[in-house]
């Protein structure tokens, strides 16, 4: 029998096995990503932006389950960005929130922000919080500007901000 690798099993062919490794290596690491569920960072934006656009509502899963025709816990997977929600079914979610698709990749910091601002990430942390959602609600109930302003400063006082 020949010595040639290609056509002899027991034969060492260094080379390729340097191919298999490196392409099972690649194969592994997909199969790790996906089966460790490690979410993308763009679909836990948009899967924020859902759960944050879906409290301001004042929507449970299962409401928006229902309308999607999914189950709750699919609904939820998309919220936390573990399953990736598709253009078609990010379409459908628009539609029942009454906002342009691009609303769900909106991202960026305001322009001239000088990094003491709020990251969109800390706001969309706060507001998909429910105790944040009721904060906003009740404060936006206060007709009285100035009332208003002397909340805020009595709330930066007792976090030591002095803006």
């Amino acid at each position: 029998m020949s010595k040639n690798c290609s056509l002899n099993r027991n034969v060492e062919c260094p080379s390729v096995r340097m191919i298999f490794a490196h392409s099972l290596r690649e194969r592994l690491a997909k199969v790790v990503q996906r089966e460790g569920r490690i979410p993308n960072p763009i679909d836990k934006h948009v899967g924020s932006r859902v759960r944050m656009r879906r409290k301001m509502l004042a929507m449970s899963q299962e409401q928006l389950a229902d309308a999607l025709g999914l189950s709750f816990q699919q609904v939820q997977k998309n919220e936390n960005g573990t399953n990736r929600i598709g253009a078609n079914r990010l379409q459908q979610i628009s539609h029942i929130f009454q906002v342009p698709v691009e609303f769900f990749f909106e991202r960026s910091a305001p322009h001239g922000s000088d990094g003491s601002a709020l990251s969109v990430a800390q706001i969309d942390d706060f507001i998909s919080d429910s105790n944040g959602l009721r904060l906003i609600g009740a404060f936006m109930r206060i007709d009285n500007a100035a009332l208003r302003r002397r909340i805020a400063m009595l709330v930066q006082e007792l976090v030591g901000d002095d803006e």
